[in-house]
């Protein structure tokens, strides 16, 4: 059986499970990483040199790192053209990948989430998060202009392009931070909280996270 390790409240725990309820995986979530523990394990290790989550064991295969377990489990289990098998089309996927874990991931998950949400406020550096929050409504408008012509990222159906930049959208309108009006972003928001993998593994309460650098 499949088995993700990682605890659901990281972000990026969140984007490899939402992919494996989309595709009806049967699978043991081991919980590992902040109160959970077990990264300093040998066992572990011997899974991930890096010693982080997300890890999957997908029989005598070990991936690690975010965006590749998410190729793996399209390429391995997918017929439903999540990843696409003519090049261009999967070119354009992956650019929205990498887009997100280059420009959108660091602004909001490092800036904001971790820079706002996460520090405590005694800590807070305040110009830095009102850099981050800007930059982010130009992310989010960016998006906005996209999705203007199509229901996500990539096209008519949903994609891997929509996983990175989809899973922070929980977590971007539930902070009390100004955001712009971007009427498509929400409307593709509302289209990803129809998917019950989405709400089963993407919103999940985040508030243990909340002034804790440490986790």
């Amino acid at each position: 059986m499949l088995k993700v390790w990682g605890r659901r409240s990281s972000f990026n725990v969140q984007k490899v499970l939402w992919l494996v309820g989309e595709l009806g995986l049967s699978h043991e979530h081991i919980p590992a990483g902040g109160s959970f523990g077990r990264l300093d394990e040998p066992a572990f290790g011997a899974l991930n040199p890096h010693g982080r989550v997300p890890v999957i064991e997908d029989g005598n295969v070990v991936v690690w790192e975010s965006h590749a377990i998410l190729r793996y489990l399209a390429a391995r289990y997918d017929r439903g053209g999540l990843w696409r098998e003519e090049a261009a089309a999967r070119a354009s996927i992956d650019g929205w990948m990498d887009w997100s874990q280059t420009a959108l991931q660091p602004d909001f998950l490092n800036g904001v989430f971790w820079g706002y949400y996460r520090t405590p406020a005694a800590q807070r550096d305040l110009k830095a998060i009102r850099r981050s929050i800007d930059r982010c409504a130009a992310h989010f408008s960016l998006l906005d202009r996209v999705l203007t012509a199509q229901p996500f990222l990539a096209g008519a159906q949903l994609s891997l392009a929509d996983f990175p930049a989809g899973t922070s959208l929980y977590r971007y309108f539930e902070l009390d931070i100004e955001r712009p009006y971007v009427p498509n972003v929400i409307a593709w928001y509302r289209r990803l909280q129809q998917r019950p993998a989405y709400r089963a593994h993407v919103m999940v309460p985040f508030g243990e996270l909340h002034g804790r650098l440490e986790y």
